[in-house]
């Protein structure tokens, strides 16, 4: 990709989201329900909704909070309305953040983001302005702790399944794809036997902003409300 790692994001994300695990279960099952209510409840004939499972078992949400969201969007004949937006702007030392939203209504979920930028010394900006810095990508992490595989044979797996891209650290193989192999190349790779400390599709920066300390505390206090608000689903940013 450009030559950066993805992982400590991941790793940052994952720990704050451990300590608030009610409200990502929440936010999972909205996703959930809206993939199912838009395209079966069938992961196997619905790849949208086949995703978002995935994500959550990625987030280790248990089946039955799986099951009851995708049973409420089968039975539920005066659905919830929910529409997908996103908002674009930029952090604190001009870093470029996406904020992927579900929400039943806009003018709530606009002013809560507006108002979490600007609270953080963001500036929440026009539909466009930062979303042509980063590729939607599927993203595959495999932990290097215990692990005995050769570096080049993972590599040539990933590449025969499908996948476009490896980088390598101390930690973590980290394997990209095009988002319509995902699929392909996650499913490959487990019959292999290997296992995901992180399996999705997402947004990935072409290129990283340089942050000094103070810029990145206060970046990471702006991911931070925005992912406490309830219609936020993901943040992204370089």
């Amino acid at each position: 990709m450009a030559g950066h790692s993805k992982w400590k994001n991941i790793q940052n994300r994952k720990n704050a989201q451990d300590a608030k695990r009610g409200k990502v279960f929440q936010k999972l099952a909205k996703e959930i329900y809206v993939a199912a209510k838009s395209g079966g409840g069938d992961p196997d004939t619905n790849p949208g909704l086949r995703l978002v499972i995935e994500k959550a078992k990625s987030a280790n949400m248990p089946n039955d909070n799986i099951k009851r969201a995708i049973d409420k969007a089968a039975g539920n004949q005066d659905a919830e309305h929910y529409e997908e937006i996103i908002y674009e702007g930029y952090g604190p030392g001009g870093a470029a953040v996406m904020v992927s939203c579900l929400t039943d209504n806009k003018n709530r979920t606009a002013s809560n983001v507006r108002h979490a930028f600007t609270k953080n010394g963001g500036n929440l900006g026009e539909s466009g302005c930062v979303s042509y810095l980063f590729d939607r990508k599927g993203y595959l992490a495999i932990e290097r702790s215990g692990l005995d595989a050769d570096e080049d044979e993972l590599l040539l797996q990933a590449i025969e399944a499908g996948a476009e891209d490896m980088e390598t650290s101390e930690e973590v193989f980290e394997i990209y794809t095009e988002p319509e192999n995902f699929m392909a190349v996650k499913e490959s790779l487990e019959n292999e036997g290997f296992e995901f400390a992180t399996a999705e599709v997402t947004m990935v920066p072409q290129t990283e902003a340089e942050l000094d300390e103070e810029q990145q505390e206060k970046l990471e206090k702006l991911i931070d409300m925005l992912e406490d608000d309830d219609d936020v689903q993901d943040v992204y940013h370089n």
